[in-house]
């Protein structure tokens, strides 16, 4: 993922910041409690196609 593209994405719902999880190839958003998948080197975006966190994965 470039670090660059990173820095310009924000989640969609939140409007916050996204972290790089290169190991399950996911952008997550801590304050929505939501991973957006990368497929293909793209990041999908969609509220609809994430996966929600829950509190063990967040650590809280």
């Amino acid at each position: 993922m470039d670090t660059r593209l990173l820095e310009l994405l924000v989640c969609p719902v939140t409007k916050g910041p996204l972290a790089y999880d290169r190991e399950k190839q996911e952008l997550t958003s801590r304050s929505a409690r939501l991973a957006y998948p990368i497929r293909d080197g793209i990041p999908v975006l969609l509220e609809n196609e994430a996966r929600t966190l829950s509190d063990e994965v967040l650590g809280l």
